[in-house]
């Protein structure tokens, strides 16, 4: 298992009167041995760096940190801003608790302005619980897998907006990690 993998980012800076049509990415790797992978390559706008979550044993076990936790009640749809204070990203677990009926598909979440959209495919009875579990990639309604259509949720550096939308009134929880 390789277990040293180090993440690498580098500003790209462009003329803003330009449109980019292209993009070639070409690692060049000189007066070494050994193995290399490179697993992924991300472009993004901004000054901080979104959508890595390291995996749980280094996030949880190995850095000390305390998970944080928030909490609130939702009605048709809302809008929750979470503030990071650590300095980076880090996976950010769900939970749902509907107090109401759902029919498949009514409960969805997703990024800022609905990126990285999930929508849980199950349909929803009062008191159960519905978990999208970024560290564990795990989606689960009552503890038991249950099928999910998109992304698992990462919680931004500094402050992160994220979108909730059910069909009835339920209650929310995130928790997140961050490294010090």
């Amino acid at each position: 298992m390789v277990d040293n993998f180090i993440r690498f980012a580098e500003p790209v800076k462009l003329k803003s009167d330009k449109r980019v049509v292209a993009v070639e990415v070409r690692p060049i790797i000189a007066d070494c041995t050994g193995s290399i992978w490179v697993t992924d390559v991300q472009f993004q706008e901004g000054e901080k760096l979104t959508g890595y979550t390291q995996y749980s044993t280094t996030m949880l076990t190995e850095s000390g940190n305390q998970p944080r936790f928030q909490n609130g009640v939702i009605r048709s749809g809302a809008t929750a801003i979470l503030f990071n204070t650590g300095g980076t990203t880090a996976g950010l677990d769900i939970y749902l608790y509907p107090n109401a009926a759902m029919p498949a598909g009514a409960i969805e979440v997703a990024q800022g302005a609905g990126s990285h959209r999930c929508r849980f495919k199950a349909a929803a009875n009062p008191g159960d619980e519905f978990a999208l579990l970024a560290e564990r990639r795990e989606c689960l309604r009552n503890g038991a897998p249950t099928p999910k259509s998109g992304f698992f949720q990462y919680v931004a550096a500094s402050d992160s907006k994220h979108q909730v939308k059910v069909s009835r009134t339920s209650r929310l929880g995130f928790c997140w990690s961050t490294p010090k």
